[in-house]
Parts: C-alpha cells; sequence; structure tokens
C-alpha cells in the first residue's frame, strides 16, 4: 500500500511517502521535513508535490493518506487535516487520523511540543510505544515528567531534564496509523485535537451602528 503522510501539528511541516504492508513493515520512500513557522497554507502543497516527484509518483498512485491531527496550533494544523480530507475525497482513498505525538519518538518516553504561550502540548507512553497519559497543554513546570523526554529541546531548562531532540516522522505516522490501515473500517472520522480554544473568536457584544 502507498500511503500518503501529512502533519501540519508542529512549526516543521512533514509530507512523506511511504510503502505499508500489513505485516508492519514501512519503507519510507521520501519524506520533506520543511521549517513553515506559520505558512502551512502556503508550503504545503509544495511539499505534497515534491515528494510525489522525489518518489517518481503521482497522487493517482496513492492508496491511502494518514495525517496527524494535532494537538497543535488552530489555524497551521486545520490545514494538513482540510488537505488530507480534499485528497481522500477526490481520489476515493482511505484516510486515517493520527494524534501527532503519537509521531514523535519510540518507545517509553515522555513527548513535548511547542503549544506557544508559554505551555507545551504533551503525552506519555509506555515501553510498548501504547499511549498511557495525555494528550494535555500544561506549563512546562507544571509537566509530571515519566521516563525519557523527547521532542522540542528548548524546553529543557523549564522541565528541569534533559530533552532529546525529535520531530513528527513518516515512519512515525504510520506506525500509529497501523491499526486503522490494517483494518479501515476502524478508521475514524478526523477530529482535529485542538485542546483548547483558538486564539480568534468572535466578540461577545456588538457596538450599535447608528446612520446620519
Amino acid at each position: 500500500m502507498l500511503v500518503l503522510a501529512l502533519d501540519t501539528a508542529t512549526p516543521t511541516l512533514v509530507a512523506g511517502l511511504a510503502r505499508w504492508s500489513p505485516d508492519g513493515t514501512t519503507e519510507v520512500l521520501v519524506e520533506r521535513a520543511v521549517p513553515s513557522g506559520n505558512r502551512h497554507a502556503e508550503l504545503l502543497t509544495v511539499a505534497v508535490t515534491d515528494a510525489l516527484r522525489g518518489a517518481g509518483r503521482s497522487l493517482a498512485d496513492v492508496d491511502a493518506v494518514v495525517t496527524g491531527l494535532g494537538p497543535g496550533p488552530f489555524t497551521g494544523l486545520r490545514v494538513g487535516v482540510v488537505t488530507a480530507a480534499a485528497l481522500a475525497d477526490a481520489r476515493g482513498l482511505l484516510v486515517v487520523g493520527v494524534c501527532s505525538l503519537d509521531a514523535v519518538g519510540s518507545g517509553g518516553r515522555t513527548v513535548v511540543t511547542d503549544a506557544r504561550r508559554k505551555e507545551v502540548y504533551w503525552a506519555v507512553y509506555a515501553a510498548d510505544g501504547s499511549r498511557t497519559r495525555g494528550p494535555g497543554v500544561v506549563r512546562p513546570e507544571e509537566l509530571e515528567v515519566a521516563g525519557p523526554v523527547v521532542g522540542d529541546a528548548r524546553f529543557a531548562e523549564r522541565l528541569r531534564v534533559e530533552v532529546t531532540p525529535a520531530e513528527v516522522t513518516t515512519a512515525g505516522l504510520l506506525r500509529a496509523a497501523a491499526p486503522q490501515l490494517a483494518d479501515p473500517s476502524s478508521a475514524a472520522p478526523l477530529v482535529p485535537l485542538y485542546l483548547r480554544r483558538p486564539d480568534a473568536v468572535p466578540p461577545t457584544s456588538y457596538k450599535p451602528v447608528t446612520t446620519t
């Protein structure tokens, strides 16, 4: 099965193409990790096109799409989820969503990524890679760390532990998506993990406007 993997939950956009087999074997053909900041909408299509070209493939060759569902900033995360849904709908493909934190590192670990507002998104995993706590959002000083910590190393001082740099990868996305790829009937609807309200919210009151 040829799988297109996307993630826009972090400041590094990921677009990759991999061959996945029901026995769990994953062969990453090409991966593009692009520092994107707030430019996900501008750069995602370019990254997908570049990944397909780098693998010598086209969308017609793709059998499924996997996308990270966050947690992540509202606008950037929405770009990846909507793009994955649109591509899958246009081609009649299976689309699978996974928690983006599941695709960072492997084994027993605590994953932390930048949540802005001086906070981190986090999740804790057992030795077999299964998530035992999270995802959540918290100030680093308040996080109860378990095992080695991987993710955004900029938070090491505030966490008071060493943080091994790690990011979302194509292989990680497919590993997290494996149960749903193996049983497409189990694939759930794409529901982004925002965890908190967006920065931009509708006003709660309106000032009357008069005309003369």
